[in-house]
């Protein structure tokens, strides 16, 4: 059942700090289960290393901790599953191939996948058709490698081959992958005007991980800097058996600036929501 165990530890919003003072926090905080963000400063996938694995490793466990999802910065750099330039998509599968790797180095259990995007004003099936080839590639080395991957929805600015439940499902079954299955982003399903039931409908048991951020829909924000119900949603959760783990992904300003607070305190709201869902006390955020 879920419960406040289930949420990660996370270094969104903690790239301008070092890795060890993140790490230091999520030992602090509780938190044993990690998703890693593949940001440069903290792990550099474009350039991975054996001694850069081992030291990260090392710090890990000394702190008793695991990754348990590796989430390459995907929107940002100059990666792209959907393209169709021969030297990016080298470029992505390189980066990617190389985050499986470092995923099952730590002990990891998943790999977190967008679909890319596609020019604007080809036809949208074009860039799910190249998206869908190179997903499907990533999904099967990392299932040689006892992994599996999720796939994440995207809001419009960011995609336009993976916008909702719809597109994300054309997606999904064009990859074909049996390694991959749906990362439900509350903030990407909010802009979509979905809901839990909508994608546990749409994906069932193939939903394997989930983003827990706040938002006015949109943003990456801490809960109660947005308008999202985080009672219905853990509710709703439960509800439909979901097991997973659960991770907020702040993002931006203010959190930047001071990450270790802002990650306290969204874990507080977490906790607070947990104990209205365990009273029955429904609708309140």
């Amino acid at each position: 059942m879920l419960t406040i165990d289930s949420v990660t530890g996370t270094n969104f919003a903690y790239h301008r700090v070092p890795l060890t003072r993140w790490l230091d926090d999520m030992v602090a905080l509780e938190r044993r289960e990690l998703e890693l963000w593949g940001i440069a400063q903290h792990v550099d996938l474009l350039e991975l290393t054996v001694p850069a694995v081992r030291k990260l490793k090392g710090e890990l466990d000394a702190r008793g901790l695991r990754v348990a999802c590796v989430t390459p910065e995907q929107i940002m750099y100059p990666v792209n599953f959907a393209s169709a330039d021969p030297a990016i998509i080298a470029r992505t599968q390189r980066m990617f191939t190389n985050a499986a790797e470092l995923c099952a180095e730590l002990g990891g259990d998943l790999v977190f996948l967008t679909p890319g995007w596609g020019w604007e004003g080809e036809p949208v099936q074009d860039a799910q058709r190249r998206a869908a080839a190179q997903l499907h590639d990533i999904a099967e080395h990392a299932a040689g490698l006892g992994l599996r991957c999720v796939l994440e929805a995207l809001q419009r600015h960011e995609s336009n081959l993976g916008v909702g439940i719809e597109q994300l499902g054309a997606v999904l079954d064009a990859a074909d992958a049996p390694a991959l299955g749906v990362a439900l982003d509350t903030v990407a399903m909010a802009t979509s005007g979905e809901g839990i039931d909508d994608y546990f409908s749409r994906f069932g048991d193939r939903v394997w991980h989930v983003h827990l951020v706040d938002g006015s829909p949109g943003g990456h924000r801490a809960w109660g800097d947005g308008e999202l119900p985080l009672v219905d949603y853990l509710t709703a959760l439960r509800a439909v058996g979901y097991e997973g783990l659960l991770t907020p992904e702040l993002f931006g300003t203010p959190y930047v600036y001071d990450p270790t607070a802002a990650h306290a305190a969204n874990l507080a709201s977490i906790r607070q929501a947990f104990e209205r869902v365990d009273a029955g006390i429904a609708g309140i955020r």
